[in-house]
């Protein structure tokens, strides 16, 4: 490498460290979801129609950072598999509004202790107060590079 060239150090890079934390929180989260037959997308997919009931396969795609396309085939293989539904007719535009079965949050349930287990895990080494300033540390960065560094 070029003594000119100047790039980022990866053990003082945040940025880095961020990703690296964020793929050790993905590892663990396929670790547990798999055994339940889940990906961390169908999982996320199943948490969000338990919170938001009737979102679209847009709303999805954004909720669980994936192509439309991506979130379109995972709600076939979920209706097919009877853990959605999905009108058959658009109530406004051309939105189908997807909802839960009870098959399906029965799973949720069963994810939900698998995954709050692994942030639990992630978070056991830090105090409330270090967890909540954590929480806003982060949701600082998120706002920030989502408005283009703008101050709020």
């Amino acid at each position: 490498m070029s003594q000119d060239h100047v790039g980022i150090d990866l053990e003082t890079s945040l940025g880095y460290l961020l990703k690296e934390a964020a793929s050790a929180l993905r590892a663990a989260m396929e670790t547990v979801l798999r055994p339940l037959g889940m990906t961390i997308t169908h999982y996320a997919c199943l948490e969000l129609l338990e919170q938001r009931p009737g979102l679209s396969n847009s709303d999805l795609a954004r909720g669980t950072f994936v192509t439309r396309q991506s979130m379109n085939v995972l709600l076939q293989a979920l209706e097919r598999d009877g853990y959605v539904t999905r009108a058959t007719e658009a109530p406004v535009g051309k939105a189908l509004p997807t909802t839960l079965t009870p098959r399906g949050r029965r799973s949720l349930a069963t994810a939900t202790v698998a995954v709050r287990a692994v942030e639990m895990r992630m978070l056991s080494g830090l105090t409330e107060d270090e967890q909540t300033t954590a929480f806003k540390i982060l949701h600082t960065m998120t706002h920030s590079l989502r408005n283009d560094g703008k101050s709020a």
